[in-house]
């Protein structure tokens, strides 16, 4: 069905783990990370279209995460998970360049259907920059 690789970056390791196997069952290639540390290091060593990012975690958040993701992987789509409604963070979230954000519990089709939309965006993007490279290219 989908021909994407999804990270989910989720200190919850029952919960993360959950996603995981529900997502694979939906043939989607999902991995888990439990830290935004591990989440910068999988990404340097495993390409990966989308990232499904918990913003509460002990060390580095989720704000600081998707800061560095979109510093390293600009193209790279995030989605932010929470199970705490906040306004501020979400806003903030948005505003680094996050694809969507959604709250705990998650709806799995809902999910889904954010993660194909993130994955349209994210090819979108990649199209246009070939596009513009190629016509650079032939004016050289």
């Amino acid at each position: 069905m989908s021909e994407f690789r999804v990270l989910f970056v989720d200190d919850e390791a029952d919960f993360r783990e959950t996603l995981i196997k529900r997502m694979q069952k939906r043939h989607v290639e999902a991995f888990g990370v439990r830290s935004g540390e591990e989440a910068l290091d999988w990404l340097r060593e495993h390409p990966t279209d989308l990232v499904v990012l918990d913003v509460r975690m002990p060390g580095m958040d989720g704000i600081q995460t998707l800061r560095a993701i979109k510093r390293d992987h600009p193209l790279l789509e995030v989605i932010l998970l929470t199970g705490h409604a906040n306004l501020e963070i979400a806003r903030e979230g948005m505003q680094l360049g996050a694809f969507d954000y959604l709250m705990k519990p998650i709806d799995l089709d809902e999910l889904l259907y954010k993660l194909e939309d993130a994955y349209q965006k994210k090819t979108i993007q990649e199209h246009k920059i070939k596009n513009i490279e190629g016509v650079i290219e032939s004016r050289k």
